[in-house]
């Protein structure tokens, strides 16, 4: 793969890449309309959307960082993103262009004090894995293989900005209007400076290894606060395939089922028991070891549930709750889905609207086991996400819906379903993590 000798870092290097990459973008809509002369209208936007997913996810790439992270994020919204885009933006999970090796050396010492000689016996400084926000090395320390992960210069620095510039395109893309808007970019400015913060993410990964360790069939690689820094994290070097990789070939469904309850039960204990969730549940982050056990990595992404979001969001999610539309209106108003200054289409409409989505996402959560392999489930949230995708009458109302901890609840719960169905496990015990 080709690396990179230089990333833009300053604001007006990265805008005028934004810039040129908006350029490639109105080209691609004149295409469209030419297209559109000898092509049916679907063959047009097919080409259209291929057009410009490859042209943005190129200009991403090349800057990196938060703006990356966030095609990341969209990338997981497969119900309404067009497929075309799920695909490119998907790369960012773990296939991006690496940092040339003389940049690799010139980033570690600016960010340690010393090259990585002068601290491992060995460091490769080829990339073995090139992600959003950094890019993993492997090195050697006493006869121990180690996983390096190095921050991309510039990243920490550049998240305002890089919000701002694809602010608008997010808030076109969800429906988010202006009043009221801040909150939600603010918790994801947030979460981003605590994913640059690896110091922070240290913590975090032991937190994790030693509040989790029960659970069966997961493992962890052990973090090295000696060998770490604020832009430098310092790990055990895990040996598995990537969980994409795995379920790409896997035909034996008693190891997808024993990868899915070990998946589902991490993330129902943490969720349930630790009140704090790896919300970044994408399949770059996991690992299947050859004897067929999970391995998580990757806790920058850590969100805290706080306990008067916790009880509602589950409590709406309670069949009796969803069925008796007094207590149901309750928690929508509760949890700022339904809002006072709502007209009254707009109640009865987000009203049937939250009721048809729960009805149908929280089905797994009334069950004792669960097919996760069930297509007829996964379709029916995929049409639904069609359905309103393409509601006029929901783009003319406003968007902002629900508390600001919403955003990374739901990202984990659409993440971690979509894993679920990669793996095809069946018969996945719900509430195991009650018996833990």
């Amino acid at each position: 793969m080709k690396t990179i000798n230089k990333i833009p870092v300053s604001k007006i290097q990265r805008a005028s890449k934004m810039v040129s990459t908006g350029a490639k973008v109105g080209v691609n809509y004149l295409k469209y309309y030419g297209d559109k002369l000898t092509k049916t209208e679907l063959e047009a936007k097919e080409k259209l959307n291929e057009n410009n997913a490859a042209d943005i996810y190129d200009g991403l790439k090349q800057l990196k960082g938060s703006a990356l992270k966030v095609a990341q994020m969209l990338s997981m919204e497969k119900s309404i993103m067009p497929q075309a885009y799920v695909e490119k933006f998907s790369l960012a999970q773990f296939s991006v262009p690496p940092l040339s090796p003389p940049l690799v050396i010139k980033t570690f010492k600016t960010y340690f004090g010393k090259t990585p000689n002068e601290l491992f016996d060995s460091f490769n400084s080829t990339s073995v894995n090139a992600a959003s926000i950094g890019q993993v090395h492997l090195a050697e320390k006493d006869g121990k293989k180690l996983a390096v992960k190095i921050q991309y210069p510039g990243v920490s620095e550049s998240i305002s900005s890089d919000l701002a510039m694809v602010k608008p395109i997010a808030m076109s893309m969800f429906n988010i209007k202006g009043e009221g808007s801040d909150k939600y970019f603010k918790e994801i400015e947030n979460k981003l400076i605590e994913e640059t913060d690896y110091i922070l993410e240290v913590k975090q990964s032991q937190a994790i290894v030693k509040a989790c360790a029960h659970i069966p069939n997961l493992k962890f690689p052990r973090y090295y606060e000696q060998w770490s820094s604020n832009r430098i994290i310092t790990m055990d070097y895990m040996v598995g395939e990537h969980l994409s990789e795995f379920t790409a070939h896997n035909t034996d469904p008693s190891i997808s089922n024993q990868l899915g309850q070990a998946l589902w039960d991490f993330y129902m204990y943490q969720i349930h028991v630790l009140k704090n969730v790896h919300a970044d549940p994408h399949p770059g982050n996991f690992l299947v070891s050859k004897d067929g056990e999970l391995i998580a990595l990757d806790f920058g992404c850590m969100k805290q549930i706080p306990e008067d979001f916790y009880v509602p969001y589950f409590e709406l999610a309670q069949q009796e709750h969803i069925n008796n539309e007094t207590l149901f209106k309750a928690k929508l108003y509760e949890l700022e889905i339904l809002r006072a200054d709502d007209t009254d289409e707009e109640i009865t409409f987000f009203t049937a609207m939250f009721h048809e989505m729960l009805s149908l996402f929280t089905q797994p959560l009334h069950e004792e086991t669960f097919d996760f392999s069930d297509p007829e489930f996964f379709g029916n949230i995929a049409a639904l996400g069609e359905k309103y995708s393409k509601n006029t009458e929901l783009r003319k109302m406003n968007g902002n819906r629900g508390s600001k901890h919403f955003i990374y609840m739901n990202r984990t719960f659409f993440g971690l379903y979509n894993l679920m169905f990669d793996l095809k496990a069946e018969n996945i015990i719900i509430n195991n993590y009650k018996s833990m």
